[in-house]
């Protein structure tokens, strides 16, 4: 969510963390910030809205120094405003924060006690109030940031800058991610390795409860038990282009395009021998004795698990349990020996999704984890990690990522199933076979973009929007749903086709586009059924199908999208493609923000 960066460099640094903010814009901010020492002297810019409004308050009021660090917030507690960005000034300390401090009004009250009044709504001003409190009793600032952190509760990455100390930032992590770059004489600081990207490939990851002082020349880590330690220095290769649009209006239209070379990538990491054969990364799991799986995953990431759920339970015949990871956190379930757990995170940071694997964890259970970024925590704290291989996504509505999820769940699918010797290897063949048509078949629904765009400019008009689905399809109804609301803000929600009789059919009027996505698959002539109760309802029905399927079904509708004629095994992929065009081409129309809308960030690293 907020992103953090530090620069400790030769040049002015400045410039340096604006463009390292710009390249956490994704994550979602309302405002931003940066605080430089400049001989010895601790000052701070702070603006609300896009960064453009910070840099032109550099230009009219510059910063000097060369050493800083600053703040892109995406706002918890208190409204967007410049008394609430980062960072916070204290007197001699300046702190940037990425987290929840959930303590914060108890240490309001001790701070009142001492006299020091807050000025912010947040909760990190209490962070830097309490460090300039140690230091006007003489500590050292290694020993302010020590003393201040026994005092907090909650999740944080923080960073902190000293008045007269041009040479020192102290950092530390709980629960909120952080990285460390190394350069020559230089030292930086970066919620993830995106933010370094054009500074640095030499990347140090904290871990959890680590504490780190940093100078131009010397980092030093001590762990959560007090001890020193050394973290390993990874070579990060981000290509910094592909953090560009290459021409398109927004990344997100960029991402949505470029999926079948992105799923072509994916399928070449994992199939071997002329596509033949699966090979996953090295590890210990026995994949034949997996008789229960538990799936736990957050957002776009919830409904690649539930659509996994109905290959592993169908085609590897294995029981699967799914889980939205805020829910499944806190309800602590039992867990049997031998257990297997996997969790989907785009990030591979996400707070709630990261908080259920350590639970996992704790009850000795094996993790799978699928991830865009295998240097994450999710990756790193996981028994067996399969990349996504998807590049870095920067658009807040997952598209990409999301259909390279669906793609390597259904190669551990397979691959399961074929360990278990419950498919023959006829059909083992076969459902390779359909996994290698995946880019060309994307390619083709790509090629329906002109006609969604048009079908989008009225839908854009709608007050409400249903989206029905059965079998594999209801998990992309509902993500259907979610995209159009994510970024066009239409209300929306996706239903199991069945269900429309148990409820949601009261909504249907002549005001109520409802969205059926059925492919020529055995359940086609159900919710050809469902999609008949709607129009005889005066529903007005946009129908997904193949030429078939239209062909037999389309009478009536208000309007329609010809799909490619898919295997049912990958359907779930490919119609994936149209339901995020509709959703661009809609927050087009209505003219929102597709790559940023309100209110969301692109990792959520905070409950």
């Amino acid at each position: 969510m907020c992103g953090i960066v530090g620069v400790l460099g030769q040049h002015e640094a400045a410039p340096l963390l604006v463009e390292a903010l710009k390249r956490l814009e994704y994550r979602g901010y309302d405002s931003a910030g940066i605080a430089t020492v400049n001989d010895g002297a601790l000052e701070s810019r702070r603006a609300i809205g896009k960064l453009v409004n910070l840099s032109d308050l550099l230009v009219h009021n510059p910063l000097a120094g060369k050493s800083g660090i600053g703040h892109t917030r995406w706002a918890t507690h208190g409204t967007p405003s410049v008394k609430n960005a980062h960072p916070h000034q204290a007197g001699d300390v300046a702190v940037v924060h990425n987290g929840i401090i959930e303590n914060f009004v108890e240490l309001r009250a001790e701070l009142n006690s001492y006299k020091i009044k807050h000025k912010t709504d947040t909760d990190t001003e209490t962070v830097a109030l309490m460090a300039k409190h140690y230091l006007s009793q003489g500590f050292s600032p290694t020993e302010v940031v020590k003393k201040t952190l026994l005092k907090l509760k909650g999740a944080f990455a923080l960073a902190f800058l000293f008045q007269g100390e041009n040479d020192l930032m102290i950092v530390a992590r709980q629960g909120s991610p952080l990285a460390i770059g190394h350069g020559n004489g230089e030292m930086y600081v970066g919620s993830d390795a995106i933010a370094l990207a054009h500074l640095t490939n030499k990347i140090t990851y904290l871990d959890e409860g680590d504490f780190a002082k940093i100078t131009r020349n010397k980092l030093e880590i001590t762990n959560k038990s007090g001890n020193l330690v050394t973290r390993k220095i990874r070579n990060i290769n981000i290509n910094i282009n592909k953090v560009d649009k290459d021409g398109y209006k927004h990344f997100m239209a960029k991402e949505i395009a470029e999926q079948p070379s992105i799923l072509k990538t994916t399928l070449q990491n994992y199939l071997y021998n002329e596509n033949t054969e699966i090979e996953l990364p090295k590890n210990d799991l026995d994949l034949a004795n997996i008789e229960c799986l538990t799936m736990v995953a957050c957002g776009t990431a919830f409904y690649a698990a539930l659509t996994a759920k109905y290959w592993f339970e169908k085609i590897a015949r294995v029981r699967v349990e799914v889980d939205v990871a805020s829910e499944f956190r806190y309800r602590e379930p039992p867990v049997s020996k031998g257990t297997i757990a996997l969790f989907v995170s785009q990030s591979g940071e996400t707070a709630d999704t990261l908080a259920a694997l350590r639970y996992m964890s704790s009850q000795q259970a094996k993790i799978i984890s699928v991830v865009n970024v295998p240097e994450s925590s999710i990756a790193r704290e996981s028994d067996l990690v399969l990349p996504l291989h998807a590049g870095v996504e920067i658009g807040v509505a997952s598209t990409k990522a999301f259909t390279a999820q669906l793609t390597v769940l259904a190669l551990l699918a397979i691959k399961t199933a074929k360990a278990k010797a419950v498919i023959t290897e006829d059909q083992y063949r076969q459902y390779l076979k359909d996994l290698n048509q995946i880019p060309e078949l994307i390619t083709h629904a790509l090629s329906a973009e002109a006609n969604i765009r048009r079908i989008a400019t009225e839908l854009a008009s709608s007050q409400d929007v249903i989206f029905l689905g059965r079998g594999a399809m209801y998990p992309l109804a509902m993500e259907g749903a979610l995209k159009l609301k994510e970024i066009s803000y239409i209300h929306a929600e996706g239903y199991p086709s069945g269900e429309l009789k148990h409820g949601p059919i009261a909504l249907i009027d002549k005001e109520v586009p409802v969205v059926v996505i059925a492919p020529m698959d055995p359940l086609f002539d159900k919710s050809v059924s469902n999609m008949q109760e709607v129009m005889a309802r005066s529903g007005k029905i946009l129908l997904l199908s193949c030429r078939k399927g239209l062909a037999k079904a389309a009478k009536g509708t208000w309007a329609t999208v010809e799909m490619p004629e898919t295997p049912e095994f990958i359907a779930p992929i490919i119609y994936a493609v149209p339901a995020q065009l509709l959703a661009y081409h809609t927050a087009l129309a209505k003219g929102t923000d597709a790559d940023q809308p309100r209110n969301l960030a692109k990792s959520v690293t905070v409950e």
